[in-house]
């Protein structure tokens, strides 16, 4: 099954090292995930624009055992549901704040995108958040 082109665009962007969300161009408004038509006005008129990269962390879980088929050598990892400044939410992975830990992560925390090489974007294709530091 070949990906859609929608899909692709956003993956080209995080290995580009930009987080890029749909933007309506009738009613000016963003969304995500992608989408055909705009889910406030359904326009198809929809193109990308770089994100600021910057939300809050409304929820997080850290996988230490149990990790779907796959994902096993990934052990430990985190991820998290990000609401971005733009308004739209998005499922990510988290940066440790040390080796395997994450316990400075709490929900509200201020989070920031971080570009990751294009081969973790291609085994791992979404985006990667860390922490702000207080």
């Amino acid at each position: 099954m070949q990906t859609p082109k929608i899909v692709t665009d956003f993956r080209a962007g995080l290995s580009d090292g930009k987080l890029l969300v749909q933007l309506c161009k009738d009613c000016n408004k963003p969304n995500m995930w992608p989408r055909y038509a705009c889910p406030h006005c359904q326009s198809e008129n929809l193109d990308w624009q770089h994100s600021g990269g910057v939300g809050t962390l409304h929820s997080f879980c850290v996988l230490r055992q149990g990790a779907p088929e796959g994902f096993e050598a990934d052990l430990p990892y985190a991820i998290g549901v990000v609401k971005l400044d733009e308004g739209v939410q998005l499922a990510v992975r988290l940066v440790p704040s040390a080796p395997d830990d994450w316990s400075e992560y709490r929900c509200d925390d201020r989070v920031e995108f971080v570009a990751v090489s294009a081969d973790q974007i291609e085994k791992r294709p979404c985006a990667t958040f860390k922490r702000i530091a207080d």
